[in-house]
């Protein structure tokens, strides 16, 4: 079974379509749109899969608890994570930002990491089988202007995930990173105008941006269960905009 936070649109939906066209049972977590995300289920189960939607604040511990524990009373314990909720942050020049904007990002995105991971290994550590999958950013390695607060927490993402990795690997636990460049259709793509749309295009050799179905593709590589062999990796989603 499946938990994917932030699933109710852009790369979340696209992942929790995808992994239970896959066979898994997916978990669709969602904030607030809750028409959205029960649009997903509908969708997932038109298809002949297994999904539902469950509320809840990753930024909040006792939130997801109460999350994961409505899960396990459903559906048993989660197998996989999938880490995808945005936390909100400020778009500005580090000149013109403040340490609580800067640190209140970093400390919202690490804490949900932190717990969401927390809540849902006991299942993965008594079965000795899990993965997870962390959604981070090519901003964390390639500065644009204005992300810097995005940037830096999911660089810190990604430092948390290794250290997971190699902890959790003789437990047959996997954690792997997917950091995309530009996606369209997510409200990040709508940050820019389209100049700014052009002009990545450009840098990309692939000649067009992500759509969150190609993100979506590589998480459910990571998550599937003959991929067994990688663990503390990030693959880099941007068509070779940057390469490394």
């Amino acid at each position: 079974m499946a938990l994917v936070t932030g699933a109710s649109s852009g790369i979340g939906a696209a992942t929790a379509r995808l992994l239970a066209a896959r066979g898994m049972r997916v978990v669709v977590n969602y904030l607030r749109s809750s028409k959205a995300a029960e649009e997903v289920v509908a969708d997932i189960e038109a298809a002949g899969g297994q999904a539902i939607a469950v509320q809840a604040d990753v930024r909040e511990v006792a939130a997801i608890e109460g999350m994961v524990k409505q899960v396990e009373a459903a559906w048993g314990g989660v197998d996989v994570l999938v880490h995808n909720a945005l936390i909100p942050y400020a778009i500005k020049s580090f000149q013109d930002m403040t340490w609580e904007e800067l640190g209140g990002k970093l400390d919202a995105e690490m804490h949900a990491a932190f717990a969401v991971t927390k809540a849902v290994l006991p299942h993965m550590i008594e079965q000795s089988w899990g993965r997870i999958i962390y959604l981070s950013t090519g901003l964390s390695r390639r500065p644009r202007e204005g992300m810097i607060a995005l940037g830096t927490a999911k660089a810190a993402l990604e430092g948390l995930a290794r250290y997971v990795a190699q902890e959790l690997g003789p437990q047959g636990i996997t954690v792997n990173v997917v950091a995309p460049g530009p996606v369209e259709d997510t409200r990040l793509a709508n940050v820019f105008d389209d100049a700014h749309k052009q002009r990545q295009i450009a840098a990309t050799p692939l000649g067009r941006l992500a759509q969150p179905a190609d993100v979506a593709q590589a998480v459910a590589f990571y998550a599937g269960e003959d991929n067994s062999f990688m663990t503390g990796t990030t693959a880099a989603v941007n068509g070779g905009m940057s390469m490394y």
